[in-house]
Order: structure tokens, then C-alpha cells, then sequence
């Protein structure tokens, strides 16, 4: 593994296309529950340390934002991965414009606030609740651990598995997810279907929205 790791700083892993593929898969599930757990974990002190609340908007424990964000720091940092100052800088700035993005764009046209720094302990330097230091700050060390730690990994894991078995694995694993996600997304909103958030707070799990 340590000859592995040396190896992945040092030149491009050789794999192909549907490689690649899956193991983008299993970035996007490793990324977005490792959101949703500290997401899970940041709430439950922002809230006085009373009661642990349900993020995101799927029946899994899963958020897109930050599966959104690892595939744009990967593409974005890559190339680079042997400079950690790099990644972290340009990660900063990235993460940064994202959750700004995504904050303003579900406010203003789906009328939804998921997150608003304004009410949130910790958030020095917030621009208008979408953003704060903080928030970006730890999205540039989370960065570290995806391109220094997690991504190495799922190309290990890549080698070692037969093909066939890995992208059957990874292919699977990241459609369960993203059905999760297009069916509370679009098809429970257009078909007027029972969400997630709604039978999750019929079943008595706290969930928190700020708007």
C-alpha cells in the first residue's frame, strides 16, 4: 500500500475509462455520507448538543453538495496532487464559490434555505449565510483527506478487484444513491410523491431547515 501511495504521487494510475468511471462511483457515495456524517455530527452541537438531526433530502444518509464538490476538486487538483498547498488553496476557492452557488440558487429559485451561516456557531466572515471561513476552511483539509487519502485508496481497491466485480461493486452502489437522490429531486416533486423529509418527520426524526 505504501509502494501504492508513492506510486499515485508520482505518475498518473493506469486505468481505463470504465475504471475511471467506477471509481468516480464510489467517490460520490464515500463523499456525500461522509457529508452527511458531519453535517450529522456539527449540527448536534450547533444545536446546544440536544438532539442530532437528519440532513439532507434522501432516504439515505447521503448529501449531493459534497459528492458535487470532491468530483470538482478532483478535477480541478488532480494533475497537481503532489503540491498539498495547491490543493488545499484552489480547494478553498472552489468549495468556497460552490456552496455560494448552490446556497443562492436554492433560495432564490426553489425558495428552499438548507444552510444559513447566520445561525450557525463558528461563522465568523459569512457572506450572506451561503458561506463562512470556517465552512471553506474545513472543506480544504476535507480536500486533503480525499486527494491524500480516499482517492488512492479507490484506486487500490480498482487494482486488487477483478474488473468485472469492481464496477459491478462501485456501478451499483452509486445507482442505488443517485435513485435516492432523482426520485426525492425530481420525480416526489413533479408527482407530488411522499419525500423523504415527510416520512421521516411522520416517523418522528428531527429534521432541520432554516427556512
Amino acid at each position: 500500500m505504501k509502494k501504492f501511495f508513492k506510486n499515485y504521487l508520482k505518475r498518473n494510475p493506469k486505468v481505463d475509462n470504465s475504471t475511471m468511471l467506477g471509481i468516480y462511483c464510489l467517490v460520490i457515495v464515500i463523499s456525500g455520507v461522509f457529508g452527511w456524517i458531519y453535517e450529522f455530527i456539527f449540527y448536534y452541537f450547533n444545536s446546544g448538543m440536544k438532539s442530532f438531526y437528519w440532513r439532507g433530502s434522501n432516504f439515505l444518509p447521503w448529501i449531493n453538495i459534497y459528492a458535487i464538490g470532491a468530483i470538482l476538486i478532483i478535477l480541478l487538483t488532480f494533475k497537481k496532487r503532489r503540491n498539498p498547498l495547491y490543493v488545499f488553496t484552489v480547494s478553498v476557492i472552489a468549495t468556497g464559490i460552490l456552496e455560494y452557488i448552490g446556497g443562492w440558487i436554492l433560495e432564490n429559485l426553489m425558495n428552499v434555505k438548507c444552510w444559513d451561516y447566520t445561525k450557525e456557531i463558528l461563522s465568523f466572515g459569512n457572506i450572506n449565510g451561503y458561506v463562512c471561513i470556517r465552512s471553506v476552511l474545513i472543506f480544504g483539509i476535507f480536500s486533503l483527506v480525499l486527494m491524500y487519502i480516499l482517492l488512492p485508496l479507490c484506486f487500490y481497491i480498482a487494482k486488487k478487484m477483478k474488473k468485472k466485480h469492481f464496477l459491478i461493486l462501485s456501478y451499483t452502489i452509486c445507482a442505488i444513491f443517485l435513485i435516492d437522490e432523482i426520485y426525492n429531486l425530481v420525480f416526489a416533486r413533479l408527482f407530488s410523491l411522499p419525500r423523504a423529509s415527510s416520512i421521516y418527520q411522520k416517523l418522528g426524526l428531527p429534521y432541520l431547515y432554516f427556512k
